[in-house]
């Protein structure tokens, strides 16, 4: 089931620069699976435990590279495309992945059926991205320019005061 859901983003995934990073990677999923599909793409497990990061690094194909920190702690505007799967609220997840990615690329984010992508919207483009893309239980935020000073904020920040 996993890994059928994790593949729902594969288009997306693939029209999208590299590196492709996977914000809250946890167990692996969407990252790996779309890593084994994407032989030639690099992808970034970005994990914040320790203890999952052993997980990833056991279980991640060659073009894989395991990253243990925050994403608010990361450098900003370098990925192609960021990845987030029950990472966060869906306004906090793209505050979270949009500082990561470069100017047009975007953030896929795997959303429930409740998602409200004006409100992700309005998060976006705080941080430099543009409306939402809404497709098949997938949000698409474009990044349009680069991620302005003051982003992303001290870790815990989003989640206390979402932007949307």
């Amino acid at each position: 089931m996993l890994l059928e859901d994790s593949l729902r983003g594969l288009e997306l995934v693939r029209r999208e620069a590299e590196p492709v990073v996977d914000v809250g990677s946890g167990g692996g999923a969407p990252g790996i699976p779309l890593a084994w599909a994407l032989p030639e793409t690099e992808v970034v497990l970005l994990e914040a435990q320790q203890r999952k990061c052993a997980f990833l690094r056991a279980y991640a194909p060659p073009n894989v590279r395991v990253l243990w920190g925050r994403a608010e702690e990361q450098p900003v505007d370098w990925a192609g495309c960021a990845l987030a799967k029950a990472l966060a609220s869906p306004p906090v997840a793209a505050e979270w992945c949009l500082p990561l990615v470069a100017p047009g690329g975007a953030a896929v984010l795997f959303v429930g059926p409740r998602a409200d992508a004006d409100v992700v919207s309005c998060a976006s483009a705080r941080v430099g991205g543009g409306p939402v893309e809404e497709l098949r239980g997938l949000f698409v935020v474009p990044k349009l320019e680069a991620t302005p000073s003051g982003f992303p904020r001290r870790p815990g920040v989003a989640r206390k005061r979402p932007l949307a």
